[in-house]
């Protein structure tokens, strides 16, 4: 039964743990504030880091943080961290890293934070974890902010469901400290759009997986690019690579890789909420439909653009949900794309990776510091 997976249940809980996540950052306002003020006045560069999904919610993050007092804040993958502190950092460096783990244990992760810490001259850490007995949750220091997420984030699938989510949500909350409680009612409308959202349009999401699509290609801009790179990992993890997948920016896409359009493809366009982002989008949908031919073609935004599409997901909220919330309400359908495509495939979402080259908890990394 679909409703005994952990990566159904992961998918439907988010909605009600982006709810948690928010109380709990409430409950410890003033320790995150106090935190985040010390370091921000101080000019410490702001740096978001991860590994896979995680490092992918710093790049959603670092154009759709624009109008916050995190602007400027840089997404660098441990990956890249590891291999070469050096590149991004030395002595002169004052650096605030926010690391986002659902374990807490990847090697990348540990690495990454001794790297960083033996390269650049002053360093704080913001560690953003779904994990309370990961090796992260348990460094202790004054320069240390633990933001410890409610237990069932940490999700036992392989894929980052709302780990993922709810992480992302968390460092915009943090973002926005000094004015979360006024903000509180941007997650409240999040969560009961995204909920309805899901219930509404699971069961087309499944119909539509049983197409016979050999690759899929996500489309988005600005915050939502970092959104479709998410996407892209979650319906290719799922499916053990059987289905290959892309992403790209709506103009980007034009530049070569807009190749790939082959009668086989999926298209997921993410349309953003920005009129005079989407006018762009529209015009490449429109180009698309004229001159390719595709499986299926999903449209996700706030409501429908006018476009024809096989699916058309409507999230319902209103344009004025600051981006760094808005953001994350997208990738839900890539996530159900990714679960049903997976069980339609014959595979088991929770444990999709016959061949055992991907796993919960990356290993057979050595580190080299």
């Amino acid at each position: 039964m679909t409703q005994d997976l952990y990566t159904y249940k992961e998918i439907k809980q988010q909605p009600e743990v982006w709810l948690k996540a928010c109380d709990i950052i409430l409950k410890h306002k003033q320790e995150i504030k106090a935190f985040v003020d010390r370091y921000v006045s101080e000019g410490f560069e702001i740096i978001m880091t991860g590994a896979g999904t995680s490092a992918y919610i710093g790049d959603a993050l670092e154009p759709a943080l624009f109008d916050t007092p995190f602007r400027g804040a840089r997404a660098i993958a441990t990956t890249d961290i590891l291999t070469a502190p050096e590149f991004y950092f030395n002595k002169d460096s004052k650096v605030l890293l926010i690391s986002f783990a659902r374990s807490g244990n990847s090697p990348e992760s540990i690495g990454a934070v001794k790297a960083v810490e033996a390269t650049a001259g002053r360093i704080a850490h913001i560690f953003i974890t779904c994990n309370a007995e990961g090796q992260l949750a348990l460094r202790k220091g004054d320069n240390i902010l633990c933001v410890l997420l409610p237990p069932e984030t940490n999700d036992l699938s392989l894929a980052m469901t709302s780990s993922y989510s709810t992480m992302l949500l968390s460092c915009s909350m943090i973002a926005n400290i000094d004015r979360l409680e006024e903000h509180k009612k941007y997650i409240e409308t999040l969560s009961s759009c995204v909920k309805a959202a899901m219930e509404k349009y699971e069961s087309e999401i499944e119909q539509l997986t049983r197409r016979d699509f050999k690759r899929a290609i996500f489309l988005g801009s600005g915050p939502l690019q970092g959104v479709a790179e998410e996407s892209r990992l979650k319906l290719q993890e799922l499916t053990d690579g059987a289905v290959m997948c892309a992403f790209d920016s709506f103009l980007g896409f034009r530049h070569g890789p807009k190749a790939l359009v082959n009668p086989e493809s999926l298209l997921v366009y993410l349309i953003s909420p920005m009129e005079k982002i989407r006018r762009y989008e529209l015009d490449l949908i429109r180009q698309i439909q004229a001159n390719n031919t595709v499986t299926a073609s999903v449209v996700v935004c706030l409501q429908n653009p006018g476009v024809p599409a096989d699916l058309c997901v409507e999230l319902g909220f209103k344009d004025d949900m600051p981006a760094c919330y808005g953001c994350v309400a997208y990738v839900f359908t890539a996530q159900m794309l990714g679960m049903f495509k997976s069980i339609n495939s014959g595979l088991c979402p929770d444990t999709p990776s016959v061949s055992g080259n991907i796993s919960r908890v990356v290993e057979g990394v050595t580190l080299y510091i």
